[in-house]
């Protein structure tokens, strides 16, 4: 059953002609010069930034197929350093054309890493994998790394032996690699099976010393969860809204703050989805469990820390709006010139679990746009069809947040598009005038009220 559709240039010194072959190689150089001359500086400029960037583009191939092999090396210490080198290139890249003829390669590679590897080199592993699923997209070759390796992320994740950061990174590989490339509705339900028995264990009633000892796993594994419930069929949805969301109530009351935070967020999630299949979530537990948000949106115990406590208010605050009047706090994304709005908890969702993997990396797969410290300003600038490493947008994720296509600006309106600095300085310098201003009356002294 079929979930849904997801959405180098060498140069030397020219030797005095000693042959007919050097005087026939003069006559060419010459010839290409005379050629050269006749060109416009901005085809020129062109021309010789097309060079730089294909000298630029082999070079940073040549490093990724050496990371490559570094995967295999003995040394822990050096796989470590190609497994942070890989995420960090897959994260602010779009390389799937690049990727697309190794990926068995190196998802091999992975599988012994993880298999092998130990704590830090395990976690490392599983990032770079859901990073290399997330470049293949939700094809068969995405479909093809999952399924390769479900079982042995299902088995760390498991094994309460494994290191608590290997299991943690499973579980977010377990959770992203099922969303993005899992074509089977018993895929999905056993990798959310697998996900609830981490976050919601049977031992977690009797004192909850589980979630105070492993709150990062948890949090992890309920956010694997969430994002795959986002996915679900009307037919799943609806035995979660029966019974299967009352696993998350418990969770409110855990020490560790980022998970009582997704626990709420993921019950406004269910509350959204039974509103959209236009179910009623009512339940004995349901008025208990508004007065529990309300604890929650308005608690200033001191044994907390501030930061804390300000972060849950505020975001228990917007839960709490939800589910009693279904408003919810619209958030606005930018990136290049382009936004998406988070209008619902699906969404945002989806986008913080992106992002969570990503990290700033996000906006480079969402735009298209000039690579950092390349200058644009000299006339068009010709494409390059062998160099896949110029791809800047990732078509799955605009086709997950339905951005459409990808939004392709000339130099001139790019340029037209940014503030000058002289506009910033202007308007830098009014906002400084009017904040001193205010500041002075506030201290002055014939403003203190006695």
């Amino acid at each position: 059953m079929t979930l849904r559709t997801r959405g180098g240039l060498r140069s030397g010194r020219a030797c005095s002609p000693a042959s007919e072959e050097e005087e026939a190689g003069s006559e060419v150089l010459s010839h290409c010069s005379s050629a050269s001359e006749g060109a416009s500086p901005a085809e020129e400029a062109a021309g010789n930034e097309a060079v730089g960037e294909q000298g630029q583009e082999e070079e940073v191939e040549d490093r990724l197929k050496e990371h490559m092999d570094n995967l295999l090396d003995k040394s822990a210490k050096t796989r470590q350093a190609a497994l942070q080198s890989l995420r960090l290139a897959f994260s602010s890249k779009t390389l799937s054309e690049f990727l697309l003829e190794r990926r068995l390669t190196l998802t091999d590679s992975l599988e012994k890493c993880l298999k092998k590897g130990k704590g830090e080199e395990q976690a490392l592993a599983g990032t770079v994998l859901t990073l290399l699923c997330l470049q293949m997209g939700s094809g068969w070759e995405g479909e093809e790394i999952f399924r390769s390796l479900k079982p042995l992320l299902t088995n760390i994740l498991t094994d309460s032996t494994a290191s608590p950061g290997a299991r943690q990174s499973c579980a977010t590989a377990l959770g992203m690699c099922c969303y993005i490339a899992a074509a089977d509705l018993e895929d999905l339900i056993l990798c959310m099976s697998c996900l609830e028995g981490i976050f919601s264990p049977p031992s977690a009633g009797e004192g909850g010393s589980a979630l105070i000892q492993h709150g990062p796993l948890h949090c992890s594994a309920l956010q694997s969860w969430s994002l795959l419930l986002t996915i679900c069929p009307p037919s799943h949805i609806k035995s979660i809204l029966d019974d299967g969301w009352l696993k998350l109530p418990p969770l409110l009351s855990s020490n560790f703050v980022t998970l009582r935070i997704l626990a709420g967020e993921t019950i406004a999630l269910v509350f959204e989805l039974a509103q959209d299949l236009e179910e009623d979530l009512c339940h004995q537990d349901t008025e208990f469990l508004r007065a529990q948000l309300k604890v929650l949106a308005t608690e200033s115990n001191k044994y907390r820390a501030k930061t804390d406590r300000r972060k849950q208010r505020s975001i228990f605050r917007d839960i709490l709006r939800f589910i009693e009047s279904g408003e919810y706090q619209e958030e606005t994304i930018r990136f290049g010139l382009e936004c998406m709005f988070l209008d619902s908890w699906a969404r945002q969702r989806t986008y913080q679990a992106f992002k969570e993997v990503l990290g700033s990396g996000i906006r480079h797969h969402l735009q298209v746009g000039p690579r950092q410290g390349c200058q644009r300003d000299a006339g068009p600038v010709p494409v390059i069809a062998d160099s896949p490493l110029l791809l800047q947008n990732n078509e799955l994720l605009r086709e997950i947040f339905g951005l459409g296509p990808p939004l392709v600006l000339d130099a001139a309106a790019l340029k037209a598009s940014k503030v000058s600095r002289f506009e910033k300085h202007l308007y830098n310098s009014a906002a400084f005038k009017a904040r001193t201003k205010a500041r002075s009356r506030v201290r002055d002294k014939r403003a203190d009220v006695l």
